[in-house]
């Protein structure tokens, strides 16, 4: 295991790591031991009793925080004709079609959210290997294959986060900035909470979410009492 600083060490004493939080309570910790020098960011981190090798239970998806993230998304679509007026029109940073496939193929990759029309799609899929791995490649369960590029730019702008279950099936998804109202946290996480809920597969057994925790970019975890909300 990885040597843990000094400061994250001084954060960690203020953790209770045998004790489940609340929601509120396991935010306004995380808050008071975010060390970083920076805005830092605040993730919750879900594991999951589900299978990902199942077809049905790779949980995936999109959902726009009623507080947004803090970060300033730079979004790209690949798009022709009105769907690329209409992309630029609604604050796209970069609109293209095979020109910016070939950016992307020359190592360009200075964006956040990738938008597609489904007529692009057969261009777009030529760069599965490398937006793949970067979880950057758009995808109609996150809403980002789709004919209205301009809800689509909007809603990524508004907040939009995306998430989907890893292997060892763990979800992790930002909800907001350190910097954030303590309720405003609390906003984001149930928003988070009722589409993590929502995606609830029908062949899931037993307890769905296992555990649960909130943490800093560099902080420790604050564990989740999943059973208070």
């Amino acid at each position: 295991m990885a040597k843990k600083g000094k400061n994250y060490l001084e954060a960690a004493k203020q953790v209770d790591a045998t004790k489940a939080y609340t929601v509120e309570e396991a935010i306004d910790l995380v808050k008071k031991v975010d060390f970083a020098k920076f805005d830092a960011s605040l993730e919750v981190a879900y594991r999951l009793n589900v299978d990902p090798k199942q077809a049905d239970q790779q949980i995936r998806g999109a959902v726009v925080l009623p507080n947004g993230t803090g970060k300033t998304q730079r979004v790209i679509v690949f798009a022709q004709g009105e769907q690329a007026k209409q992309a630029e029109a609604a604050g796209a940073d970069v609109v293209g079609a095979e020109d910016l496939v070939e950016k992307i193929q020359g190592g360009w990759l200075d964006f956040d959210f990738a938008v597609a029309t489904p007529p692009m799609m057969a261009q777009v899929g030529r760069l599965g290997r490398v937006l793949g791995p970067k979880g950057l490649m758009p995808n109609p369960k996150t809403g980002t294959v789709t004919m209205d590029v301009t809800k689509a730019v909007n809603d990524i702008k508004a907040g939009q986060v995306a998430y989907r279950v890893d292997k060892a099936g763990i979800v992790h998804a930002p909800i907001g900035k350190v910097s954030f109202d303590a309720a405003k946290l609390v906003e984001n996480f149930k928003a988070m909470q009722d589409v993590i809920n929502k995606a609830r597969p029908a062949s899931a057994k037993g307890q769905y979410i296992t555990s649960l925790s909130v943490s800093s970019t560099f902080g420790p975890g604050v564990k989740v009492d999943v059973a208070s909300f």
